[in-house]
């Protein structure tokens, strides 16, 4: 009883938080432009590479089986981490952060390539935490194309991470997200008129306008990679009824399979920022994730692999 009255009291301070700040900043108050483009490079051969994803379920079906394919590579100077709130939006990182709130899952993997997992974390302890290199940021999916939530509150974050990372050339990446299943019920999927191309293409134009209104240099295209596998032998969309819940390569109608749908994610990440950074693709990596519950076979890696790098290199001509 004690931990529901207080999941529910904090709870009510975030809620609480939010609407203070949103009533205390004005809209359209934040630079745009330079006000990211600044820490925006990726960093060049870096000893030891540090990233950190500041988002929600997405960012971690992106990153799940990311150490697995560090691992694969021989890669062992990548610090990873994730701070997670299902489901948080950029309006909710904010007023968590100004509400000093311990709602986070805090996960974090070092040269052995293994998550370690904290809970009750604050956003400024993960910020804190290491002098990350970059630093993710995304939408909640229900909002991820739906620019003017996106344009109200990124400036808010990107603020409060300069403020707070003890990385003052830290670059800042956006994580394009997937549209949902076609046979989703997520309760956000109305606002796309229950169709799964008019939420990628929303989303894509998300993406595009972002890069042009705040200098945003890299993307990781997890949409694009998903939509692209959605087109090929990947997709047992063909093969299941749609009252199936493994269904368009998510487990639920929109967060990602833990088969094909997590190492899909996982290799576009590792394309989108591991080989500018070091040097290394994706696409040799022998990674199969063996040692989980979910192996791949290695046609259907391959697929993924060739995808996310189609996929990356698809992002960078569009910028």
């Amino acid at each position: 009883m004690r931990r529901l009255l207080a999941s529910s009291f904090t709870l009510v301070l975030s809620i609480l938080a939010a609407g203070i700040l949103a009533a205390s900043v004005p809209a359209n108050s934040f630079p745009a432009g330079d006000a990211l483009s600044a820490a925006n490079a990726l960093p060049q051969r870096p000893d030891t590479l540090r990233i950190l994803a500041v988002g929600n379920s997405f960012s971690d079906d992106g990153t799940e089986y990311l150490p697995n394919l560090l691992e694969a590579a021989g890669i062992h100077n990548v610090i990873l981490a994730r701070l997670y709130i299902g489901g948080c939006s950029l309006e909710r990182h904010c007023s968590e952060y100004y509400g000093n709130l311990h709602e986070y899952r805090y996960s974090k993997s070092g040269p052995d390539n293994k998550w370690v997992v904290t809970r009750e974390q604050t956003l400024l302890h993960g910020l804190k935490d290491e002098p990350w290199d970059i630093i993710t940021i995304q939408q909640a999916s229900g909002f991820s194309g739906q620019y003017e939530t996106i344009s109200r509150w990124l400036p808010e974050l990107v603020s409060i991470i300069r403020k707070e990372c003890t990385n003052p050339a830290v670059a800042i990446v956006w994580h394009q997200t997937w549209s949902y299943a076609r046979n989703s019920t997520h309760g956000d999927f109305p606002k796309y008129g229950n169709d799964q191309e008019r939420m990628s293409e929303a989303i894509q134009d998300c993406v595009d306008r972002l890069c042009e209104d705040f200098g945003i240099c890299t993307v990781i295209p997890s949409g694009v990679a998903v939509d692209m596998a959605r087109r090929t032998r990947l997709n047992t969309a063909g093969e299941v009824p749609p009252s199936c819940r493994l269904y368009d390569l998510t487990r639920d109608g929109f967060h990602l399979s833990y088969q094909h749908g997590r190492y899909l994610a996982a290799c576009t990440w590792f394309e989108a920022l591991i080989r500018p950074t070091l040097g290394i693709s994706v696409k040799g990596n022998r990674s199969r994730i063996l040692d989980t519950d979910y192996s791949i076979s290695e046609r259907d890696a391959r697929i993924c692999r060739n995808i996310a790098v189609k996929a990356v290199r698809q992002s960078c001509r569009g910028k």
